[in-house]
């Protein structure tokens, strides 16, 4: 992190975006404060942010649409307002919208699944700055707004960075540092889950069925193996079974992931070996948790 202009991060992130409005022919209105504010950010994740929200308001707003980027000064924070005039959020999908995996299909002649997987990813870089993100919408066919909240560093003048190069993002992690698995046969949502863990100093590696989970146990050997149960051939059960009869893998803490959550699912997995269930889409509150508990060292 390093004290950077609000204006930098929104230009920057615009200069992303900037291809995919056109494209469409949407109309891009941009409201900025008069003075100048500072944040004290990673520039470069934080243009993340608000390019994957404007991508978002791109892909799901109508050729020739609306969208509105405004940023306010209110005492000590800045609020960042990213509002377009698309498809909208379904009532009972916006308290989920930043979960993990979460799909919905938002307007008749359209099969897009999920609002962005890359949302979890914008709630846990805002969350790292010290923020807070909020999903508002009125319903389906009525526009979305995404608001983000950010503490400010200072607000004058900017001074020179002499370098002029982004830094990098000082990562947050949960006690030691972990080696951790994912065997996961969606790659999205593989992909999400090891920007997730690397983005908090964990060092990961995915694979996507048992057998080649199996030969990674071998050449990574992990602290902990994060297994979805409805792997396709070898499932995650019988997965589990397999690297418990190893001696050499009795370290590795097994967690289930899984959509099925009743007791009975939960006794299936103690039986295969499983040392947690985490029910999708996971809470990654409570896998923080978990981690925070496994001694990343052991051998």
């Amino acid at each position: 992190k390093r004290q950077v202009a609000l204006t930098t991060v929104i230009n920057s992130a615009i200069e992303t975006s900037r291809p995919g409005i056109d494209d469409k022919g949407q109309e891009l209105t941009v409201t900025l404060p008069s003075e100048q504010i500072l944040l004290e950010a990673d520039p470069s994740r934080l243009s993340q942010v608000f390019s994957n929200l404007l991508n978002n308001a791109a892909k799901y707003t109508q050729t020739g649409g609306q969208i509105l980027l405004t940023a306010e000064h209110q005492d000590s924070e800045v609020f960042v307002t990213f509002k377009d005039t698309g498809v909208g959020i379904a009532s009972e999908l916006l308290p989920l919208i930043f979960d993990l995996f979460v799909q919905g299909r938002f307007s008749r002649d359209s099969e897009r699944s999920g609002l962005g997987i890359g949302l979890t990813l914008v709630r846990t870089l805002v969350e790292l700055h010290g923020g807070t993100v909020e999903a508002r919408s009125d319903g389906l066919g009525r526009g979305s707004e995404f608001v983000v909240r950010l503490p400010i560093a200072e607000i004058g003048a900017i001074s020179e960075n002499p370098d002029n190069e982004f830094a990098q993002t000082a990562q947050r992690t949960t006690g030691h540092r972990k080696r951790i698995l994912v065997v996961e046969d969606m790659k999205v949502q593989a992909d999400m889950l090891v920007a997730l863990l690397e983005l908090h100093g964990h060092e990961v590696r995915a694979v996507n069925n048992g057998p080649d989970a199996l030969k990674m146990l071998t050449e990574f050997l992990p602290d902990v193996a994060l297994i979805d149960v409805g792997l396709p051939g070898m499932d995650g059960y019988s997965l589990a079974r397999l690297i418990r009869e190893q001696q050499k893998f009795n370290h590795i803490v097994l967690i289930a992931q899984t959509g099925w959550v009743g007791e009975e699912d939960r006794q299936r997995s103690r039986a295969a070996g499983f040392n947690h269930h985490l029910a999708k889409p996971i809470d990654y509150n409570r896998l923080a948790e978990i981690l925070a508990g496994v001694t990343g060292d052991e051998t």
